[in-house]
């Protein structure tokens, strides 16, 4: 008897998500192969926070272990706001980051990044590893308060500790003007929020003083690639667009200019 497939949320860009059993089916795409390999490395190093990778189904899609738990939505409810959650989410990239280090994918592996191209390009930082590079709160699953599994790793790829740690802390602290904060998580301590993640993340006074001007600096980038996103890609990245991310991009980046010292303060006092 074929098993019900039940649809999960849809993402920004992905659609046609659905739970079959303890399994995820999701469209295979130009960057499945990249991420199945990746997965394949998390799996053999003992992670356990992360889907493991099943093969294709019969209709090509990719096939993935199911991850119990809770999900934030969109908007993310107050109870993903929690301050210990937050704790629990940079530990657990802390982890993801260590069990990441040593994977060398192949040289031929396609990321999600090079769907686009840039005119004129823009040169990364030289990475230090893979790793999720899209850690929302939609993607962790919570357990009992906790994150214990982070999923949706459509945009994984080279990148840094610090990036992908000040990514993560870009959404969930959330690092954004006011205005910008979602309604259910309004009145959060944003600077407090962000001296919990790097105590509980580990960072360094080094990497804590970087933090400002890696968000200033890369906000250029994410503005380019999310626009030629739009343009080349199309769907989910050109609602994305035309609902005003390019907008909000660079009000972060003001706010982020304009409470520097406010942030260097909570991060460093």
């Amino acid at each position: 008897m074929t098993e019900e497939e039940i649809p999960l949320p849809r993402g920004d860009v992905t659609e046609g998500v659905v739970r079959v059993g303890d399994t995820v089916r999701r469209p295979h795409q130009p960057q499945s192969d990249a991420v199945a390999g990746y997965l394949r490395h998390l799996d053999r190093v003992g992670f356990d926070a992360s889907p493991r990778y099943l093969g294709r189904d019969d209709r090509g899609r990719d096939v993935l272990t199911y991850l119990e738990g809770d999900c934030a939505g969109d908007p993310p409810e107050p109870w993903a706001a929690d301050d210990d959650l937050l704790a629990s989410v940079a530990v657990l990239v802390r982890r993801l980051h260590a069990a990441s280090a040593g994977y060398v994918p192949p040289a031929d592996a396609v990321w999600r990044r090079a769907l686009v191209t840039l005119d004129p390009p823009i040169e990364d930082p030289e990475p230090e590893l893979v790793s999720h590079c899209d850690v929302t709160p939609q993607n962790v699953v919570v357990r009992e308060g906790r994150a214990v599994g982070v999923i949706d790793f459509d945009l994984a790829g080279p990148t840094t500790r610090l990036i992908d740690a000040y990514n993560t802390a870009m959404h969930w602290v959330p690092l954004r003007p006011a205005a910008d904060v979602w309604p259910t998580w309004r009145g959060v301590d944003r600077f407090a929020r962000l001296r919990r993640f790097a105590d509980a993340y580990g960072l360094t006074a080094d990497e804590r003083a970087a933090v400002p001007d890696l968000g200033i600096t890369r906000a250029d980038g994410t503005w380019h690639r999310m626009k030629a996103s739009a343009e080349q890609l199309g769907g989910g990245w050109a609602r994305m667009w035309a609902e005003g991310v390019g907008d909000a991009i660079r009000r972060r980046q003001r706010w982020l200019a304009d409470e520097k010292a406010n942030l260097l303060a909570a991060l460093l006092s």
